[in-house]
């Protein structure tokens, strides 16, 4: 199998979902046996990452879909979508985890935790925070923003497995120590769909470039043009692999067509060839007088 971006998440998105799985079910046990809501709603959380890989499997798919002539910059933007159907998937079962816990807490139940409920969770929080690094490793490796908030979904299925067991430590000093624990985990949950979601909704919404992408683009029109052509209104359209960007630069307003025209061509050919973005440039008119061209 050749590992391309879209075999790379596919392959983490399979053993993301057989982990879960299997995590699901033992923490699930664990959770009816001690009759823990903050276990079994830890336990759904899990479960919840194996159904986001599919959607990392599938926003893979068709995220590497080539461009057609109804999509003319590529089907790229779809993994921003998927990051953020994740995102509310999470919201979703934060939401029901904390009405429980609520609920847990004004019935007053009680959980007594034992020797089950600690290797459960700590083996848990190994396994997610591995599988969280590998997630992480292989977004980096192959630019895949799917793969980065499938990381950070199973890190918040460490994070709460930590919080969980703190808690077991002091359950039999509080009562209420379980219900408290699912408010926590919800909380945590909240907190990372929210950082999923708006960071997926400021790429599609498009985001200024920072100005290291912008010293990078005029150190190279500087070393191309040899002069300065005042390089400004920038503006970045990213779509997955594909990023388009744009700008305005300042040259004489005598100079020619063809004088132009081969400026802006020797630039974008440059950013092209450098930092892989098609650049489009609009060249506006200077005074002579501000500069000697020629």
């Amino acid at each position: 199998m050749e590992w391309n971006k879209e075999n790379t998440v596919s392959f983490a998105g399979v053993l993301s979902i057989i982990g879960n799985i299997l995590l699901f079910v033992i923490k699930y046990w664990a959770g009816v046996v001690t009759g823990s809501i903050a276990l079994i709603a830890d336990a759904w959380h899990t479960l919840s990452d194996s159904i986001s890989s599919i959607f990392v499997i599938v926003g893979a798919k068709i995220a590497s879909k080539p461009a057609d002539d109804r999509h003319p910059f590529g089907h790229g933007r779809f993994e921003h979508i998927t990051a953020i159907i994740i995102g509310m998937m999470l919201a979703a079962i934060g939401f029901e985890f904390l009405i429980e816990s609520i609920k847990r807490l004004n019935d007053g139940v009680t959980t007594e935790y034992g020797t089950l409920a600690k290797v459960v969770t700590v083996c848990s929080v190994l396994i997610k925070e591995l599988m969280a690094q590998y997630s992480f490793y292989l977004g980096k490796k192959v630019d895949s923003r799917v793969l980065k908030a499938d990381g950070w979904h199973h890190r918040s299925d460490a994070f709460t497995s930590i919080i969980i067991l703190v808690g077991i430590f002091f359950s039999g000093s509080f009562w209420w120590i379980d219900g408290v624990l699912g408010i926590l985990v919800a909380l945590m949950i909240f907190y990372t769909s929210y950082a999923i979601i708006r960071e997926e909704t400021d790429a599609l919404l498009g985001k200024v470039p920072d100005e290291e992408l912008i010293n990078q683009i005029k150190v190279i029109a500087a070393r191309e043009v040899r002069r300065d052509v005042f390089m400004h209104h920038f503006h970045l359209h990213q779509y997955g692999d594909h990023s388009e960007i744009t700008c305005h630069i300042k040259l004489p307003s005598d100079s020619s067509l063809f004088y132009t025209h081969k400026i802006c061509t020797k630039i974008e050919a440059s950013v092209l060839r450098e930092l892989n973005m098609e650049m489009t440039i609009h060249p506006e008119p200077m005074d002579k007088e501000l500069y000697d061209w020629l």
